[in-house]
């Protein structure tokens, strides 16, 4: 059985004459360092087009000290996940099928073979406070790479990994410590990339290059989904809101993209979000209800409505879980991972995109903020729920556009567009959630109305206090200033 935890950790370049620094300013006072030496070797493994390394997804068979396994590392925000297994599982040169299964998604479904062999002599200082707590632990790595059909490869490198005593601020103090000695923020995600691109790709420094990055953060995010998913963990939230980003760009950004390859991408990623927000939408409801359950005084919950709730929403959520899980080994799925591999190694781009200007993409960023505006005063118009949750897309699309745009026109700006579109989404989505969950709790309520032992008292008033709820969001709407 594989077992899982969170890895954060910066890593830095040095040279190879490199003189490590004193670190007793990491300690606190009463802590200490502890010094211990070992050698590692890391067999890694991936596709022949290294499709997981694309991914920032690393698997590795590794022999040294008490990290000996297999271990399979998957980005987790500015963290990653680490699953690992014993040696012994399977063949040792083979990857282990637990392993295998997870990352079937993100290799596309191409085998994985060795890729290259990675010796590191590490001399790890182990910083502790008074209590004998990790709060980090700083590994000197001096590494040999061995690749098939290339020279070996001689590296420095440091790892800053942080330990469960340890916060940001100690990571922190330890790159300024390194970096005051030499040492550089590395420009390689990991050692295989290092030993395998030993020139990383410069970003782009075109325009078009801050929409390619963006749609490939958000790619990043869905295929380390794939692989939460495989492993039986919950990423719903997070994939659905890298897909929303991704086609939210492609939608703002339209203009950039070929019209016929937009389209028929967007309407798969719609579907895949579709199947995702089948589940999710039981999830927020079991916990919305569940609050409304508990709040309201004893005597108005009449019959076992808590129960009634939980089990019908939890039965649909299993259902439609289920159905994700089987999409996952489809064709259709795997075709729309193999266009999102596609699209980030070339956008679609129609001619002349390539070298569109700044002022071109702060255009299209406008546009989809001036519509927000325009649709927030149609919903006020209007008053009628599909214009309301046209304008909180609307919203959507504008607060992920000046996300992208922050690159282009500064931190500063982009924040203050982020933090308006993000109220005005956070209202309307209130109004959405309240007319969604009004519509379950009528018919909760129907079927606990003719269910011996039950009673539709209770759920026609979590019914109101809904209706209450997305009346008082409409009411709201009429104050936004935009």
């Amino acid at each position: 059985m594989a077992s899982i935890q969170t890895e954060r950790e910066d890593k830095f370049d040095a040279d190879v004459d490199f003189v490590l620094p004193s670190l007793t300013e990491l300690a606190p006072k009463g802590g200490s360092i502890d010094v211990a030496e070992v050698q590692l070797v890391s067999s890694y493994y991936d596709t022949a087009d290294l499709d997981l390394l694309r991914r920032g997804i690393t698997i590795r068979r590794r022999r040294g000290d008490a990290d000996t396994g297999w271990h399979a590392k998957v980005p987790a925000d500015k963290a990653r996940t680490e699953i690992r297994l014993p040696l012994g599982v399977g063949e040792d040169s083979v990857v282990p099928e637990e392993l295998a299964s997870l990352l079937v998604g993100a290799a596309l479904g191409k085998p994985l073979t060795p890729v290259a062999t990675l010796t590191s002599l590490r001399r790890v200082h182990v910083v502790l406070d008074g209590g004998g707590v990790v709060l980090a632990e700083v590994a000197d790595d001096s590494v040999t790479a061995d690749v098939a059909g290339a020279p070996g490869h001689v590296w420095r490198e440091l790892e800053v990994e942080l330990g469960p005593g340890g916060s940001e601020k100690t990571l922190e103090k330890a790159a300024k410590v390194l970096k005051s000695a030499g040492a550089k923020r590395s420009a390689h995600p990991s050692k295989l990339h290092r030993a395998l691109v030993t020139q990383p790709a410069a970003p782009s420094s075109k325009p078009i290059g801050v929409v390619a990055g963006y749609l490939d953060e958000q790619a990043q995010a869905i295929f380390a989904g794939d692989v939460y998913l495989r492993r039986g963990l919950d990423p719903i939230h997070s994939t659905r809101v890298a897909i929303r980003r991704y086609r939210s760009t492609i939608r703002v950004f339209a203009d950039l993209f070929d019209d016929d390859e937009a389209e028929r991408f967007d309407n798969e990623l719609s579907w895949y979000a579709g199947l995702l927000g089948e589940v999710r939408d039981r999830q927020v409801q079991r916990a919305r209800f569940s609050d409304a359950v508990h709040a309201l005084p004893e005597e108005l919950v009449l019959g076992p409505v808590a129960s009634r709730i939980e089990n019908d929403l939890l039965a649909e959520q299993i259902r439609h879980r289920a159905v994700v899980t089987t999409e996952l080994d489809g064709d259709r799925y795997r075709d729309l991972l193999a266009t999102l591999t596609a699209w980030s190694q070339k956008l679609p781009l129609v001619d002349g995109a390539d070298d569109a200007s700044e002022k071109t993409l702060i255009k299209l960023g406008r546009k989809a903020a001036k519509k927000v505006a325009k649709r927030v005063d149609k919903a006020i118009e209007l008053g009628d729920d599909d214009a309301l949750h046209k304008a909180r897309k609307a919203a959507k699309r504008a607060r992920y556009a000046a996300e992208l745009l922050q690159p282009v026109v500064g931190k500063k700006e982009a924040k203050a567009d982020i933090k308006k579109f993000k109220h005005v989404q956070e209202v309307l989505g209130e109004h959405q959630d309240s007319v969604v969950a009004a519509q379950t709790l009528r018919d909760l309520g129907r079927v606990a109305g003719v269910t011996p032992g039950e009673n539709g008292f209770t759920f026609g008033l979590l019914y109101a206090r809904e209706i209450q709820a997305a009346e008082a969001a409409r009411a709201e709407v009429s104050d936004l200033s935009l």
